[in-house]
């Protein structure tokens, strides 16, 4: 956190014993002075009359405008301090500077013109001036670090050049190397000035993926757009994807039906996501809920693929007693081809695994052939879980918080759909042969970004042709049932 720093403010009266104050009663009447200027701080008015930033290179200063536009409707010092802060969170958001720095400073302070000293013409006795010290970000930056995804690590080397125009433009060079997925791409981020949430990203990607659930490997080849922006209470994503898809058995031992979707297609798509999320946090909320609906409509801009694609999340917690918290979520989807074509083993959804349902092999529930599992085209899905801090608490306030215990009931189910036959045959068809799973763990967070989970797992309802781990199962991603 930058610091605050109030200048040219009134000393307090020194004291000694040559006044003849005794020592004692020195710190009472500094103690006393400082509890009224505290006060007359609060309620005293004052005017922001100049916000200044230094240290500007290459940005353009028409950008910063809008975030720090507020500091001049602060009425008292307290309420400077506190806008300032915000302003300065602001800029950091940006992405282009390195530190921000706070200088709150009084108006009418001496200020040195040529040689002669001099007070500024317009300053009022109550007026401020607030200085935003900056340090830019170099041109071009580097980065590494690993990465964890569902039930898979990366090491992830990238080129980044932050503020390229001037207006927080981000051109940004990615590469990734994982257990299950290599992938490069290069992406260009422009914010809207004044809103940093409305953005504009432009992606041109490769990525290689192998699934031995499913007995596949897939090579992408694409370019996307995408448009962030928040309405009223929800953030939503506009997007439009081109991906030229490439299947392959990963395996000589696939079947029939794996080698029957090998080959090429394209796959051109427009999707919207709609998100409302206001938990306190998105590894171990205590509170609040989160309710994301997503659309994707492949087809009517081309390619081979054809279809509608639906799904969403919903997670509600609740605080209990002894810090514990209770938390529900639910997730569901379906997709309808469209035209008469079979949607593809690349687009359907899959079910089961340690970020799912808990207990059973990783995306190992639903149809298959000769072992290779091939998704469906309609799940869901439901979790209830009990999370409570470690017995004991030790190592509250530090590295013990970063644990949780948790007791979990999940379900769901997974299959194809015959959509001649009608919403209660559907509904009929979803509810049979439910696989369920209960059990026991212990959580570990990994910043605010993703989780580690070690679980003892009793599956039940399992189906022929299910894959199921009974006993100790182990779990890391970033998204959790």
């Amino acid at each position: 956190m930058g610091t605050v720093h109030a200048r040219s403010m009134d000393s307090l009266p020194m004291h000694g014993r040559d006044m003849g104050v005794h020592p004692d009663d020195m710190i009472e009447v500094q103690e006393a002075e400082q509890e009224t200027k505290q006060e007359v701080l609060e309620n005293k008015d004052v005017v922001v009359q100049h916000v200044n930033i230094e240290g500007l290179g290459r940005t353009k200063e028409d950008l910063l405008g809008y975030e720090i536009s507020e500091v001049f409707d602060a009425k008292n010092l307290i309420d400077v301090m506190k806008k300032s802060h915000i302003a300065r969170q602001k800029l950091l958001r940006l992405g282009i500077f390195k530190e921000v720095e706070v200088v709150i400073d009084t108006s009418d302070d001496i200020c040195v013109t040529g040689e002669e000293p001099s007070v500024s013409a317009d300053a009022l006795p109550n007026g401020l001036d607030v200085t935003f010290e900056v340090t830019e970000m170099k041109r071009l930056t580097g980065s590494y670090n690993t990465m964890v995804g569902n039930n898979e690590g990366s090491m992830v080397l990238g080129v980044k050049l932050p503020n390229v125009f001037g207006r927080a433009e981000k051109l940004t060079f990615q590469f990734s190397y994982g257990t299950k997925e290599t992938s490069y791409g290069l992406s260009f981020f422009k914010p809207q000035p004044g809103n940093f949430e409305r953005n504009l990203t432009l992606n041109l990607y490769k990525v290689t993926g192998q699934f031995p659930w499913s007995s596949l490997k897939e090579t992408d080849r694409g370019v996307s757009t995408e448009l962030n922006f928040p309405l009223w209470r929800t953030n939503h994503t506009l997007k439009w994807e081109g991906v030229w898809r490439e299947l392959g058995c990963l395996a000589r031992s696939a079947s029939f039906a794996v080698r029957e979707e090998s080959g090429h297609t394209l796959k051109s798509a427009l999707s919207h996501t709609m998100s409302i999320d206001n938990r306190n946090s998105a590894i171990f909320p205590k509170k609040g809920a989160l309710l994301r609906i997503n659309q994707e409509l492949a087809g009517y801009t081309g390619g081979d693929a054809s279809f509608l694609k639906e799904d969403f999340e919903l997670q509600v917690n609740r605080r209990l007693v002894w810090d514990s918290v209770l938390s529900a979520s639910l997730w569901g989807g379906c997709l309808l081809p469209i035209g008469g074509r079979p949607s593809s083993i690349a687009d359907r959804f899959y079910l089961g695994g340690p970020t799912s349902v808990r207990g059973f092999g990783m995306y190992s529930i639903g149809p298959q052939s000769e072992g290779d599992y091939l998704g469906g085209e309609a799940y869901w899905a439901g979790g209830l879980h009990l999370y409570t801090p470690l017995p004991f608490r030790p190592g509250r306030g530090g590295f013990g918080d970063l644990f949780r215990t948790h007791f979990f009931l999940n379900a769901g189910n997974l299959c194809n759909l015959n959509y001649g036959e009608g919403p209660r045959a559907h509904l009929q068809k979803l509810a049979e042969c439910i696989r369920w799973s209960y059990g026991a763990g212990i959580v570990l967070r990994l910043g605010n970004i993703a989780r580690l989970e070690l679980n003892y797992c009793i599956p039940m309802g399992v189906q022929s042709g299910d894959r199921i781990c009974d006993g100790v199962q182990f779990g890391a991603g970033i998204r959790f049932l």
